[in-house]
């Protein structure tokens, strides 16, 4: 063994699973049972969801409502801003509004389309940052926090793509598939070739799996083989058509991912 990987070894083996919150666990679970689906939920759907017992349940909503990360309305409860100063620490630690915003804004504008910086959740792609597009009448719907599917998206697909070859064939195998549209790919083993076809190209290009005549395109933030995060973005299909104009969006996202990277951002 070398150094280098004794140290790596040291690295992911600082700790046993013995160590592990199980109650601190549980309570991360009932704050991510919440989201844009499921923003307001009562005991027993939030146990559903979390597949914990109502007495924990209970136990520990009372705990995050002590806390002032969640309040009780009649018989639901629902998140408060204050869980918003969590997400903040991080976003100010990373320089995400004074560095990230102003270059993503920068590129967007080039582009005239919104660019999107992501970082992998678990088994979701999660948005860390947005760009903020003057005048822009298009809107996606997603905001910061907002979770995709890494399986069935452009951004999800480059995420994986930069990822080692056990984690990508672990989220292949169980991660959830949803038929969101006709076109929607279905069949993991086709997912995992374009996953590696993302990984080959540098960028990956997904179009009407997601949203119907929506086309996506992302790029890694970093090399393709070790990036944390990529951005991308979403466009009626018909802007993304043609070898010439895909070529203008990739070059300029590039730049743009060059320029992060550059940055030294810490995902």
């Amino acid at each position: 063994m070398t150094g280098r990987e004794k140290l790596m070894s040291d690295e992911e083996n600082w700790y046993r699973r013995s160590d592990i919150s199980s109650t601190f666990l549980k309570g991360l679970k009932v704050l991510s049972a919440f989201d844009d689906a499921t923003p307001r939920l009562t005991l027993a759907e939030i146990g559903k969801l979390t597949e914990l017992d109502r007495a924990a349940v209970r136990r520990l909503v009372i705990t995050l409502v002590d806390f002032g990360y969640v309040e009780k309305t009649g018989k639901t409860f629902s998140l408060t801003p204050k869980i918003l100063t969590l997400s903040g620490s991080y976003m100010r630690g990373n320089g995400v509004g004074v560095v990230v915003q102003p270059i993503l804004n920068r590129y967007s504008e080039e582009m005239s389309a919104e660019i999107s910086l992501a970082g992998v959740a678990e088994t979701e792609a999660v948005y860390i940052a947005k760009s903020i597009l003057a005048g822009s009448n298009i809107s996606f719907g997603f905001t910061v926090g907002s979770r995709l599917s890494l399986l069935q998206t452009a951004i999800g697909r480059m995420l994986l793509a930069s990822r080692d070859d056990s984690f990508v064939s672990d989220r292949v195998k169980n991660g959830s598939l949803r038929a969101y549209t006709h076109d929607s790919i279905m069949d993991r083993p086709l997912i995992r070739r374009e996953i590696e076809t993302a990984r080959r190209q540098g960028f990956a290009i997904v179009t009407n799996e997601f949203e119907a005549g929506i086309t996506g395109l992302a790029v890694p933030v970093g090399s393709p083989m070790t990036a944390k995060t990529v951005i991308g973005i979403s466009a009626p299909v018909a802007v993304l058509r043609g070898n010439e104009n895909r070529a203008h969006y990739l070059s300029v996202l590039q730049q743009c991912a060059n320029e992060l990277d550059r940055t030294q951002f810490e995902s």
